[in-house]
């Protein structure tokens, strides 16, 4: 796979220039939206055969966290056969009040698959989750991981991140 072309692809698709208001609410002139590599096909399928080879041997269940992570680990669980659990930022308080959705987890090895990693909030969020609920969680796969070398600190929690496509790889792409 040629990872720089893929990170041609996806930099050309997403970044958009205009006026954009941020979360934090600060204005912005350009802006990444994931959602379009995510909500094309042939894309989200390159982007999946990326981390196919990023998986854990031992991967028994595939986490794709709310709401980036759910489209990337359905492909994968796809193309590997393996089955998929979809992980909530906060357990319903309706139906079956669960965290995580599909598949029983305890007891079992779940790699975390995410869109895009900035700062790990949320992923460390979710493995602390999931190993109160009894599942071994060691790694995370990202499509890209835009976090600084300062901001990611899941290594802290014991979480491995491995990523197809980096903030660097995709800023190599701006003349």
């Amino acid at each position: 796979m040629n990872l720089r072309s893929l990170a041609e692809e996806i930099d050309s698709a997403c970044r958009l220039s205009g006026v954009f208001t941020l979360r934090s609410g600060q204005q912005a002139t350009e802006y990444f939206d994931k959602y379009l590599f995510e909500s094309d096909p042939r894309l989200i399928r390159r982007v999946v055969d990326a981390m196919v080879p990023l998986l854990p041997q031992q991967t028994e269940l595939i986490g794709g966290l709310e709401l980036g992570g759910v489209p990337l680990a359905a492909v994968l669980a796809q193309v590997t056969g393996l089955p998929t659990v979809f992980i909530r930022k906060e357990a319903k308080t309706y139906g079956t009040c669960r965290l995580a959705e599909g598949a029983e987890v305890k007891g079992r090895y779940v790699t975390l698959i995410e869109d895009v990693i900035t700062t790990g909030g949320a992923v460390r969020n979710a493995a602390t989750a999931l190993r109160e609920l009894g599942s071994t969680v060691e790694v995370v796969i990202c499509a890209i991981d835009r976090s600084s070398d300062d901001a990611n600190s899941l290594h802290e929690v014991g979480l491995e991140t491995r990523s197809v496509l980096t903030r660097a790889d995709l800023d190599g792409q701006r003349a």
